[in-house]
């Protein structure tokens, strides 16, 4: 535990001093109190006093003289729950950091030390306004599992039913919105002190952090993901999720049914009690793929902890990590699964255009094909059990970052949740090809009548696009024409790549002007001189004799001209 009041707040003042000189028109500690300040009971005070903290931890990791990956990820867990999700972001955006940070920062851990027993049930008490000895029966002072957001303990309800208690720990919550309410004005700060300097953009981070930092920390949302893939199981015997308990979930408290098993991370069990890890690991990919690519509803955090293994069912808890893909996304990755697959630059490049806010440059799309060559021939040539998504995911992902093509954060999501389950499959169950199984998948469910649901749902979608776009361009027509009939209108007009046949053009036009002149000098002077017109020196008339001498030297600039420039070329 670090001491609140053991070092000097000079930084924070700083800070404020310097966003004053630079006429930053907010305020840092957010002054203004807004809906989301007053629910978390956020006050100037308590976040001026955790960025003094903040400052104190990275002043004692000495960051100001170097940063090395490992004190970087030690940094993070000291800080809290908030950073260490920051960190956990940070170990998928290797546009942003180096692969060392990156492989680093994925160690990051969510455990924590447990918190005392009475204050889980001080907290269960004062969440249900009543004693908890009216709803359990007994609860396990042992806890399940501690991580730094909450804490899950074994209970039996008095109704007989066996259940799984996930109590968020006190203050948690106003703790993260204090710090990414922090980290977002600092974000802003850094933006506009430093618009075009910035190696890490840290803003986008905290807009991510930001963005699901209501759905980790609402119990309520956890509790909804639990019944609604508990619904979407049901067609599959052998998955499964613990079903909630509505009536018993709070903002603070999830209670779902109690999954005795055994965890993947223990494969030497799994195998003693009869199963194969090849079909596990082969149904779980599977069931993944059906999550991602048709449903667009998937547990976002696989790790070993949360899949266990029981009555023949693979059982998926802790759902406080979900997410959510459209049609429209489901198809465009599915269109660059296999665009890889065939090698197919083009049609990465249109699949991954389609996730651009604006159109490409068309200066710049010969350079992105180039680059799609270079990611198609380093994982496209590949066997399948050779490819490292990990790898094709961070080299797509800063592709499209140097060409100014915004990847969805879902789609960041699903490369996290991807990564984490590779990495169980090659730790836990080796014999089992992700992406292989994953092809087959999308193969297996390009049938007929699927592709035709498909295709109508994106001509659907896109026709309604078009629909409105084709609307916009007639009224932009209108206003064209009415400036047309008053004479206001102007075009401007760009031939873009012009220039050199253009200058061209003009050196051709110069050169033969010159040469017209240097001619008409030759003949000039021809006839003064048989003419005799005066004055005469040593019987050469005066002004024959200078239009030689200039149509001469014209001549020779003409042919050094020529040659200087022809040479130029050549190099």
């Amino acid at each position: 535990m670090i001491d609140s009041t053991s070092q000097p707040a000079d930084s924070t003042v700083d800070l404020e001093r310097a966003v004053q000189r630079e006429g930053v028109t907010f305020s840092l500690f957010g002054l203004r109190r807004d809906s989301f300040s007053e629910r978390y009971h956020l006050t100037r005070r308590g976040k001026a006093k955790r960025l003094r903290e903040i400052v104190r931890i990275a002043k004692q990791f000495d960051i100001f003289h170097g940063l090395t990956p490992v004190k970087m990820r030690l940094m993070f867990e000291a800080l809290g729950p908030t950073f260490v999700k920051v960190g956990q972001i940070l170990s998928m955006r290797s546009e942003m950091l180096p692969q060392s940070f990156c492989d680093e920062l994925s160690k990051l851990r969510a455990d924590a030390d447990p918190m005392p027993y009475q204050t889980v049930v001080d907290t269960l008490a004062k969440e249900y306004g009543r004693p908890i000895e009216e709803i359990f029966s007994r609860i396990d002072p042992k806890p399940l599992g501690s991580a730094s957001l909450a804490q899950v303990h074994r209970a039996t309800l008095i109704t007989g039913e066996d259940v799984a208690v996930k109590v968020q720990r006190p203050g948690v919550r106003e703790t993260m919105a204090q710090d990414v309410s922090i980290m977002r004005s600092l974000a802003k700060v850094a933006a506009k002190l430093f618009p075009d300097t910035q190696i890490i953009d840290f803003k986008g981070v905290v807009e991510e952090l930001w963005d699901t930092f209501e759905a980790e920390t609402d119990s309520l949302i956890e509790a909804r993901n639990l019944a609604a893939f508990k619904k979407f199981s049901q067609p599959y015997k052998y998955m499964d999720c613990p079903a909630p308990y509505p009536e018993l979930c709070t903002e603070h408290v999830v209670v779902m049914d109690y999954v005795d098993g055994i965890s993947v991370s223990h494969p030497g069990q799994l195998v003693a009690a009869g199963y194969d890890l090849k079909e596990i690991g082969t149904k779980l990919v599977d069931n993944y793929a059906t999550q991602i690519l048709d449903e667009g509803f998937f547990h976002a955090d696989p790790h070993p902890g949360n899949i266990i293994v029981r009555g023949g069912q693979i059982v998926l808890i802790d759902l406080g990590m979900t997410g959510r893909l459209d049609q429209r996304t489901r198809n465009v990755l599915k269109d660059m699964i296999f665009a890889v697959a065939k090698q197919d630059s083009p049609a990465l490049a249109d699949s991954l255009l389609r996730f651009a806010v604006a159109s490409p440059d068309s200066e710049d799309y010969p350079s992105l094909l180039a680059d799609l060559d270079m990611v198609v021939q380093e994982f496209g040539t590949v066997d399948l059990s050779e490819l490292d998504i990990a790898a094709f995911l961070t080299s797509l992902t800063q592709l499209a970052s140097r060409h100014g093509i915004e990847i969805p954060s879902s789609i960041t999501t699903v490369g996290r949740a991807l990564v984490t389950l590779e990495g169980l499959l090659d730790e836990f169950i080796p014999n089992v090809n992700m992406i292989q199984i994953i092809s087959a998948h999308i193969a297996a469910s390009q049938t007929p009548e699927t592709m035709v649901k498909n295709e109508a749902k994106s001509l659907a979608i896109e026709g309604r696009q078009a629909l409105h776009d084709a609307m916009a361009a007639l009224t932009e027509m209108k206003h064209a024409t009415r400036m047309l009939t008053r004479g206001q209108l102007r075009v401007n007009m760009e031939l873009v790549g012009s220039e050199e046949p253009f200058q061209q053009l003009s050196d051709m036009v110069n050169r033969l002007t010159m040469a017209l002149i240097v001619v008409g000098l030759f003949i000039g002077s021809s006839i003064v001189y048989y003419a005799g017109i005066k004055p005469v020196v040593f019987g050469i008339p005066i002004v024959g004799f200078m239009g030689y001498i200039v149509a001469f030297t014209l001549g020779c600039w003409i042919v050094l001209d020529i040659l200087i420039k022809g040479r130029k070329k050549k190099h």
